[in-house]
């Protein structure tokens, strides 16, 4: 890339509209650890997010730098390397960023309703919970997030994005057939395929190609990965190029039926309003990798709220707090008048 295309950049504009008195930048990012998990880069100093997004092609990625000026009524994109997109390139870029921060009126509404409910999280400006620009990503970090700890989610989520880099690149040469680990000279190959992935890291390390995030304070990282990039990957290799474990099957199975059209995941979102949460539950336990934590996670990040996604550290400090509970059924229970399916995880 020459110096020109280094240095150029794009300003476009995300009206929030209604959201405009409620929204607030750093408490929206920060307040679910996904702003954690590459390839997002929250920058405290300049309260800016970082990341790349995808272009209509749905296979280019562009850097981007998120960002809400004090009194803007709108948030600002900063487009890197680029100073032109095409308008349905904009149009998917904006759309990406009202997903992750829940710029829409069906978001706000439900903002609104909750810290009606709950007036002490209006003041903290709590209730506005950022998620991933498409619902494969949270899908797939939904399945990250269990049986493991905290730091082994965000560094399977790091590995799949380093992975996505060098496939965009090319620096994957080899063809996944010849991974088949049922071959009868499954030893000496394994052997040759952990050299060719630690020769494929060290070339996507000093490769500075735009497809990899470049921004000053940015980490060296891919897109997270689409399911048209993974179906074409083999088990064994993923499970180790990643250190994914037994999610690597389940991960290739989701983008399988995914890429196939035999689970279309946007339309539970896109039909919120029409399927309730128990018929998106039902339909997503029957997809292989997702129990009830899961199930919950993901819905949450499709805008049902009737389940809250609880890990054993939540359940724990829930305990705390609600001292005359010994312990949380997975049932609905009731609190100060409100309904919660509890999931124990």
């Amino acid at each position: 890339m020459n110096e020109r295309a280094q240095n150029a950049r794009l300003l476009i504009a995300l009206a929030m509209e209604a959201c405009t008195t409620t929204f607030n930048l750093e408490k929206a990012v920060c307040n679910l650890g996904y702003f954690m998990m590459a390839p997002n880069s929250w920058i405290p100093s300049t309260q800016i997010l970082q990341r790349p997004l995808r272009l209509s092609n749905f296979s280019t990625s562009v850097v981007v730098s998120i960002s809400h000026p004090p009194g803007n009524a709108s948030i600002i994109v900063e487009v890197h390397n680029t100073d032109n997109v095409s308008p349905q390139d904009e149009k998917i870029i904006l759309e990406q960023v009202a997903r992750m921060l829940r710029i829409s009126e069906r978001d706000e509404t439900h903002l609104r309703e909750f810290q009606n409910l709950h007036p002490e999280a209006k003041e903290k400006g709590f209730g506005r919970s950022s998620r991933s620009p498409t619902i494969f990503e949270d899908a797939i970090k939904s399945i990250l997030l269990c049986n493991c700890t905290w730091k082994r989610s965000l560094d399977m989520a790091k590995a799949l994005c380093e992975l996505q880099s060098q496939l965009a690149n090319g620096l994957i040469s080899m063809k996944c057939e010849d991974l088949n680990k049922k071959s009868s000279n499954k030893g000496s190959k394994r052997k040759r395929v952990t050299e060719k992935l630690t020769e494929d890291k060290k070339c996507a390390e000093d490769c500075s190609d735009s497809q990899m995030l470049n921004g000053k304070n940015a980490t060296s990282l891919g897109n997270f990965p689409s399911s048209r990039e993974l179906v074409s990957l083999d088990e064994y290799f993923l499970k180790k190029h990643c250190n994914l474990g037994y999610r690597a099957k389940r991960i290739l199975q989701l983008a399988k039926r995914v890429e196939s059209g035999k689970l279309d995941l946007q339309k539970f979102e896109k039909e919120s309003n029409s399927i309730s949460a128990q018929e998106v539950y039902v339909k997503l336990k029957r997809v292989k990798g997702f129990g009830q934590f899961a199930c919950a996670n993901l819905m949450m990040c499709m805008g049902y709220y009737e389940m809250v996604p609880m890990d054993s550290e939540t359940r724990r400090h829930l305990q705390q707090v609600l001292t005359s509970i010994t312990s949380l059924p997975s049932y609905m229970w009731i609190y100060n008048d409100v309904y919660i399916d509890v999931i124990v995880f």
